[in-house]
């Protein structure tokens, strides 16, 4: 059984009041050998069979994608490369005697991934949903610094990457203050959190 906690907006609504939102609460993560274990229960395939079935799926998808193109699974979601510069180099401004980044000066900075309509419903017929006894806490000291580090840090290994609202939304921040330590974090090494894209497109990925 799954649970959730309400957590509060970082902007009132309309009255000027706060309002809460569910979150779920995340109980750790199912990895590979996880996976495997279980669909080699359910089936005729080993353990074995699936992991090298998953392996070439990896690697056939880092392929298609290499290649320009975006990737549909049916029941599962669609994958979409998205291009960022090196950490090393700066952008184009637009103007005449401005550098031009070639493609050298380009990789593939995320992987973006948009869930079928199957894949929510399959989850929500799954997922039973009762409320955490883990009491309400109005301010981001819920987490002190270095437990939200950790907790953007787990965050990343499980998605591509991380905007502002998700920081926020993840450890009770007010959209200001996720994003000034977001910054924090980003220009720390020790981190291990970096960025990609810029302005409004800015996100934060795993170095």
């Amino acid at each position: 059984m799954a649970e959730y906690e309400m957590q509060e907006m970082n902007l009132p609504n309309k009255e000027g009041k706060r309002v809460l939102y569910p979150r779920l609460v995340q109980r750790g993560q199912a990895d590979t050998d996880y996976i495997a274990k279980t669909l080699a229960q359910k089936s005729a395939f080993s353990k074995g069979d699936v992991v090298g079935l998953l392996q070439e799926l990896s690697e056939e998808l880092a392929y298609q994608m290499g290649q320009g193109k975006s990737v549909k699974l049916d029941g599962i979601g669609t994958f979409v490369p998205s291009l960022a510069l090196r950490a090393d180099k700066e952008r184009e401004t637009g103007e005449e005697d401005s550098t031009h980044r070639n493609a050298r000066s380009i990789v593939v900075g995320s992987i973006n991934f948009r869930a079928e309509k199957e894949l929510l419903r399959n989850t929500n017929y799954n997922c039973e949903l009762e409320r955490s006894q883990q009491k309400f806490h109005r301010s981001s000291q819920k987490y002190s610094p270095e437990q939200r580090l950790e907790r953007a840090q787990q965050y990343l290994t499980q998605h591509p990457f991380m905007t502002v609202s998700d920081y926020a939304n993840l450890n009770g921040l007010r959209h200001t203050t996720a994003s000034l330590e977001l910054r924090k974090w980003a220009e720390q090494p020790e981190s291990n959190i970096g960025t990609s894209g810029r302005g409004t497109h800015k996100v934060y990925v795993r170095r």
